[in-house]
C-alpha cells in the first residue's frame, strides 16, 4: 500500500505556495457568478495544464483525474468557484474590480486549495489510486451540485472530501462532525393581492400590508408548534415589499425568505406544511395568494468512514488538539446533493487571522487569510491518500 509522504508534500507546498496564492488573488479579484466563470476556470485550468494535466470542461467548471490514466477515479475532492453578488468592502491590494460582487464565501480559498491539493498529489511519485479533483460552478445559485451528479462526474468515486472557509476559527484550527453538518434550505415567495384605496378607509379593502405582517409573524410561530423542536425549523424573511404612499393602502405585496431545518425528516415535509399554514393564514384576510416554493438543499451528511479519514487527516496537518467538533450550521451547501451518490465529508478550514476581529461569510469585509491555503492543501491531499488507502481493492 502507497502511503502519502508526509515529507516531500510539505516541501512541495513550501516551493509552491505563491504561485497557489497568486492565484487565489487573480480568481478573488475577478469573482464571478453561478455558471459564468471562464475567468476563474483559466485561471484553474492554466497552472494544471502546465503540471501536465488534462482537465475537462463540464458547464461552469473543470474537473481534473491524478494518477494512473488507465485506472477510474476512485475518491473525489470537491472545491465551489462562484462568487456572490455582494460589493466588497476590503481594502485589499487584489480586492474585486467587479462592482457588486465578490468573494465573500471564500469560494476563491476553495479552488485554491483544490488547486493545491490536485498539482501536490500529481507531484507524488505514486499513489494507491485514482483521484478526481472538482471544480464546481454555481453554489451560491444551487444548481452547480446538481449538474456535477448529472454529468456523471460522480459516478465513479466512492468518497468525496470538501473544506469550506470558517471565519469564527483561526488559521490552524480545522473542524468536523459526524452526521449533519449543515442544513436544509427552501426558498419561498409569497405574492398577495386584492383591493387596495384610502388607508382611512382599510374596511374597504384587502389590507395588503396587515396581511403580509400576519404572514410574517404567524407562519413562523405556526412552523414552531407544527414541527419537532428538536428539528430545529427556522423560517427567516428577507425582503418585504409593498407600496409606495403613506395614506395608500397598496392593491399587492411580496415576501420573500428561506425555511431552514436541521433534520431531513422534517425537510421532507415542509414545502407540504408551509403552504397549509399560509393558506389558512392569508385566508381570512380578503388577499389573494400565490407562492413560489423552491427546494434548495438538503443537509450535508458527513458519512462515518469519510468524516474518520477527513478528521485524521485534519490530525495530521495540525495537531488532534486543533480539530474541533462544530456545532450544525443553519446555512445550506449544495455539497448535500453529492450526498445523495457517493459518500462525502465536509470540513471547516479556520481563515481568520489571529488577534483579528470576525467578519462573516456572506459580508463586503470577508477576509480569509492567504495563510489558510497550505493548510487546507496539505488536509485534502492527506484525506484523499487516506481514503484510498482504506478502500484499496
Amino acid at each position: 500500500m502507497t502511503q502519502l509522504d508526509p515529507n516531500r508534500l510539505r516541501t512541495w507546498i513550501a516551493e509552491h505556495i505563491g504561485e497557489i496564492i497568486d492565484v487565489r488573488h487573480e480568481i478573488h479579484a475577478h469573482p464571478e457568478l453561478g455558471f459564468d466563470t471562464p475567468l476563474t476556470v483559466h485561471a484553474l485550468r492554466t497552472p494544471l495544464v502546465a503540471a501536465g494535466l488534462t482537465p475537462v470542461d463540464f458547464p461552469g467548471g473543470i474537473y481534473v483525474d491524478i494518477g494512473d490514466p488507465g485506472e477510474q477515479p476512485r475518491v473525489g475532492l470537491r472545491a465551489d468557484i462562484d462568487a456572490l453578488p455582494l460589493p466588497e468592502t476590503t481594502d485589499l491590494p487584489w480586492a474585486s474590480v467587479f462592482e457588486g460582487r465578490s468573494h465573500a464565501c471564500g469560494h476563491d480559498v476553495h479552488a485554491a486549495v483544490a488547486l493545491g491539493a490536485a498539482l501536490a498529489l500529481a507531484s507524488q511519485p505514486a499513489l494507491p489510486g485514482a483521484v478526481r479533483v472538482i471544480f464546481q460552478p454555481a453554489e451560491e445559485t444551487l444548481g452547480g451540485a446538481r449538474t456535477v451528479v448529472e454529468q456523471g462526474i460522480l459516478d465513479p468515486l466512492e468518497q468525496v472530501f470538501a473544506l469550506h472557509c470558517e471565519p469564527h476559527a483561526e488559521v490552524g484550527v480545522l473542524g468536523t462532525r459526524l452526521g449533519a453538518i449543515t442544513s436544509a434550505c427552501d426558498y419561498l415567495e409569497i405574492r398577495l393581492r386584492g383591493s387596495g384605496g384610502h388607508t382611512a378607509r382599510p374596511h374597504l379593502t384587502a389590507d395588503i400590508i396587515n396581511a403580509m405582517g400576519r404572514v410574517v409573524t404567524e407562519l413562523p410561530a405556526m412552523l414552531s408548534r407544527r414541527c419537532d423542536p428538536r428539528a430545529g425549523m427556522s423560517m427567516v424573511f428577507g425582503s418585504a415589499h409593498a407600496g409606495v404612499a403613506a395614506n395608500a393602502i397598496p392593491a399587492e405585496g411580496t415576501l420573500t425568505g428561506t425555511l431552514r431545518v436541521l433534520s431531513m425528516d422534517e425537510w421532507r415535509g415542509a414545502e407540504k406544511l408551509v403552504r397549509e399554514i399560509v393558506e389558512s393564514v392569508v385566508a381570512g384576510t380578503g388577499a389573494s395568494l400565490e407562492m413560489d416554493y423552491e427546494p434548495g438543499v438538503p443537509p450535508v451528511h458527513n458519512d462515518v468512514e469519510s468524516h474518520l479519514v477527513l478528521r485524521h487527516a485534519m490530525a495530521s496537518v495540525v495537531g488532534e488538539s486543533s480539530v474541533y467538533t462544530p456545532e450544525q450550521s443553519l446555512g445550506g451547501e449544495d455539497f448535500a446533493w453529492y450526498g445523495e451518490k457517493t459518500k462525502i465529508a465536509l470540513g471547516r478550514l479556520g481563515v481568520r487571522r489571529p488577534g483579528t476581529p470576525i467578519t462573516d461569510l456572506h459580508q463586503g469585509g470577508f477576509v480569509a487569510d492567504d495563510a489558510a491555503i497550505e493548510i487546507g492543501i496539505a488536509t485534502l491531499a492527506h484525506a484523499a491518500v487516506g481514503a484510498l488507502a482504506t478502500s484499496e481493492r
